[in-house]
């Protein structure tokens, strides 16, 4: 650590030195000395490992022999990599929309209540705690007792079950449904996000719209449609593709809950046990690949949709 601010020190140390010692072209000087480094980082942080990664895509599990595009028609025939493009799929459809859909019902709800801070602040504090940390939290509401189902369960959904008379079950293991109780997780920690931005594009909404609109007989409902939907549809835009790109990369739930097993894997975490727990880096550079190229859609959609807000 002490060698690494030392270094950090010294580098920018002898940048500043460096452009207090440059007299002509001071400007261009400038610039240089302070975006070169930042090009540099990003070369070999970013640049060189996705080249890297591509490369590696097309050579097999050693990447000693060229394959060319096996490893891709692989996840698209092998039957454990088609469950994990499913389960990705219901992830990325899901979770959005869900997501999107109670924090936009819910802004609306406590929109100017007398108890809008302290509503805000239950429904947001998720978003302080990691993904691994939430995953743990419902670990235990999940928990599962097969030795106790008469008696007390530790899991409150299962303890919830039994009070009403019901079996209990085993929430991270019955498939499909398993992946379905991964995704409240997440959809549990990203409705604060979606309540906190629409929230606030629904107060920039000008007042003289909604109260033409009340003049005309909208309320309820109907206001809900056709004024502060259509109003704030630039926010709606950017909390789903938002939302949308992280639940491609996610990891860590299904990770922390169950490990990729009981057929709830998705492409993340597959990528890192094909490449770190089998040493399949070929596949596991596929996946990336695959990974990288599913979120360029929705980065160019949400980019278009702020060049056309922009615009307007």
């Amino acid at each position: 650590m002490a060698l690494a601010v030392a270094l950090f020190v010294g580098v920018m140390g002898a940048i500043l030195l460096l452009v207090g010692r440059a007299r002509r072209r001071a400007d261009l000087w400038q610039s240089l000395a302070f975006v070169l480094p930042a090009l540099l980082l990003l070369g070999v942080g970013l640049i060189y490992p996705a080249v890297r990664t591509i490369y590696q895509s097309f050579f097999d599990r050693t990447s000693d022999e060229f394959v060319g595009v096996d490893n891709f028609t692989e996840i698209f025939t092998n039957s454990d990599m088609l469950i994990v493009l499913r389960n990705t799929a219901i992830w990325v459809i899901l979770t959005p929309l869900l997501a999107t859909f109670i924090g936009l019902v819910y802004a609306v709800l406590v929109d100017r209540s007398r108890v809008e801070a302290a509503a805000k602040a239950v429904i947001f504090m998720p978003m302080a705690i990691s993904l691994v940390g939430a995953s743990i939290i419902w670990r235990y509401v999940y928990e599962y007792r097969p030795d106790q189902q008469n008696i007390e369960q530790v899991g409150l959904l299962n303890q919830v079950l039994v009070w009403l008379g019901m079996e209990p079950r085993h929430f991270l293991v019955d498939t499909p449904w398993n992946t379905l109780f991964l995704i409240v997780i997440m959809v549990w920690v990203q409705a604060g996000f979606a309540m906190t931005v629409l929230s606030a594009a629904i107060k920039a909404i000008p007042s003289d719209i909604t109260e033409a609109a009340q003049l005309d007989g909208l309320t309820g409902v109907r206001m809900f449609r056709y004024i502060t939907v259509p109003s704030i549809r630039p926010a709606l835009v950017v909390v789903l593709t938002t939302i949308s790109i992280g639940t491609l990369k996610v990891f860590d739930i299904v990770r922390t809950l169950t490990g990729g097993n009981f057929d709830t894997s998705v492409i993340a975490n597959e990528f890192y046990t094909q490449g770190f727990s089998l040493g399949d880096t070929g596949l596991a550079s596929a996946l990336a690949v695959m990974l990288f190229v599913l979120v360029i859609p929705i980065v160019a959609y949400n980019v278009r949709q702020l060049r056309k807000a922009e615009l307007r």
